[in-house]
């Protein structure tokens, strides 16, 4: 079996590279600027504003979680 390893590259600017003093300030920056997360966020605001959800303690109670 054949598996080739696949590369991605990511680019941001270079002041954030020089600036973030850890690999999660990266990372913060890298998601803060992914449009498809940005717009997954906003719909779940707007569903809880909208009072679509379901509340912890019913979810727990039928995942049968304590």
């Amino acid at each position: 079996m054949d598996i080739k390893e696949e590369t991605r590259m990511i680019s941001f600017p270079l002041s954030v590279f020089e600036t973030a003093e850890t690999k999660e300030e990266l990372e913060d920056w890298l998601l803060s600027n992914d449009p498809e997360l940005i717009d997954e966020l906003r719909k779940a605001r707007q569903d809880d504003i909208e009072g679509k959800f379901v509340d912890w303690q019913s979810l727990k109670k039928a995942l049968c979680i304590e």
